[in-house]
C-alpha cells in the first residue's frame, strides 16, 4: 500500500473512541453517586425492585429491571451514623441487606417503610454479647409535629430519614418485599 492509502486509515484510526478499561475485583464497583448520575429520565417505571443507600454519600439510588430510576440525596440516619448498628438504643442506622417488609401510614413520622432489621445475624451477634439487636427500623419522613420543613442533623434513632414529598413518592413506588442493601 502506499503511504496515500494509509493515511485516511490512521485518521479514522485517530477519531475512533477509546475503549474503557476493564476493572477487576471489588474496587471496580462504581461510587453509587456515579450510578445516580446514568440515570436516564425519560423511562418511566411503575415500581422499583431495588434501592441501595450509601450512607457516607447520604444518598439511595433505586432500580427497576436493573437500572438506575431515582435517586434521593442528604438523607438523615441515627445520631451516630458510623458503623452498624449492633443492639438496641445505639442509634446506628443498620448496614447490610434486608427488604422492605411493610408500611405504616399512621406512624408518628410521616409515613414510615419499615426494614426486616435485625436479621438472623444481627439477632445471633447481639444474643452472643447478651444485648438485644433492637428494631423498628424505618425508611420515613419528618415527624408529625414539625409543622413544615426538615429537622437538621443525624437526629433518627437509626432508622433513614428522608423529607415529606420524597417518602410520598417512596411509599408509591417501592413495594412490600423490595431488597434494600445498605452500605457503610
Amino acid at each position: 500500500m502506499t503511504r496515500l492509502a494509509i493515511l485516511p486509515l490512521l485518521l479514522l484510526a485517530a477519531c475512533a473512541a477509546p475503549q474503557p478499561e476493564q476493572a477487576q475485583g471489588p474496587a471496580a464497583q462504581p461510587p453509587l453517586a456515579r450510578e445516580a448520575a446514568r440515570i436516564i429520565p425519560a423511562p418511566r417505571f411503575a415500581k422499583v425492585d431495588y434501592l441501595i443507600v450509601d450512607k457516607s454519600e447520604r444518598l439511595m439510588v433505586a432500580y427497576a429491571g436493573g437500572q438506575p430510576v431515582r435517586a434521593w440525596r442528604g438523607l438523615q440516619f441515627g445520631d451516630q451514623p458510623q458503623g452498624h448498628k449492633r443492639f438496641e438504643g445505639d442509634e446506628r442506622t443498620p448496614e447490610g441487606r434486608y427488604v422492605i417488609e411493610g408500611r405504616n401510614p399512621g406512624s408518628a413520622y410521616h409515613l414510615s417503610l419499615k426494614l426486616s432489621y435485625p436479621n438472623a445475624e444481627d439477632r445471633a451477634y447481639a444474643a452472643r454479647q447478651g444485648r438485644s439487636p433492637g428494631g423498628d427500623i424505618f425508611l420515613h419522613g419528618q415527624p408529625n409535629a414539625l409543622p413544615t420543613g426538615r429537622m437538621p442533623g443525624d437526629w433518627t434513632d437509626g432508622c433513614i430519614a428522608l423529607s415529606n414529598a420524597e417518602i410520598e413518592e417512596l411509599w408509591r413506588i417501592v413495594p412490600d418485599g423490595t431488597a434494600i442493601e445498605i452500605r457503610p
